[in-house]
């Protein structure tokens, strides 16, 4: 089994392709996802390129339980992005690692802004990580790493300093799976 050093030597060479391919065509890539509630259950099917991902609720919240929840994919997306940009940085620094482990934390409280409750925050508040790294490297190239790592996240800065997002409804009387039978 190969390790993760050997995943950076890797990782750093198809980081300095890629860079050279965007300075080639400097355009932004376009990002999207789509999600759809399921029938009776109401599992939102979540679809990504090529990918499935399922959130639901619990089972005390009319869910199924068969997948986490959005907040709870919320940290999990944020927990990805700081390993990913870790190993980025790591690779990019010559930084060796003998392990890299993140671990994401929140609080939600189940009354926020209900009568009474106006004061605690609607979303996931409280947010923190744990960056869990084994390497030999001085605490000080550590250090500059974690430092590098929040500087250059993606989505650790897009909750940092939120954007805004804009929304559209689209309104309908007949499902989309109609609309297409029939247009066609």
């Amino acid at each position: 089994m190969s390790t993760l050093n050997e995943y950076l030597i890797q990782k750093r060479e198809a980081g300095i392709a890629l860079r050279e391919k965007a300075l080639q065509n400097p355009k932004p890539n376009k990002l999207s996802a789509k999600v759809r509630a399921a029938g009776r259950s109401g599992v939102r099917e979540i679809r990504i390129r090529n990918f499935q991902v399922i959130s639901d609720s619990p089972e005390n919240y009319a869910g199924y339980d068969l997948g986490p929840s959005s907040p709870e994919l919320q940290l999990g997306v944020l927990g990805s992005c700081l390993t990913h940009i870790t190993l980025i940085q790591a690779a990019e620094r010559g930084v060796q690692l003998e392990a890299l482990e993140v671990e994401v934390t929140a609080e939600q409280h189940p009354l926020a802004g209900r009568p009474g409750f106006e004061e605690i925050p609607i979303h996931p508040y409280n947010i923190e990580y744990k960056l869990h790294i084994v390497s030999k490297e001085s605490p000080e190239t550590i250090k500059a790493l974690h430092e590098a790592v929040e500087r250059v996240g993606p989505l650790y800065n897009l909750l940092v300093n939120p954007q805004k997002i804009v929304g559209h409804v689209i309104h309908t009387t007949e499902p989309r799976e109609q609309q297409n039978v029939t247009a066609g």
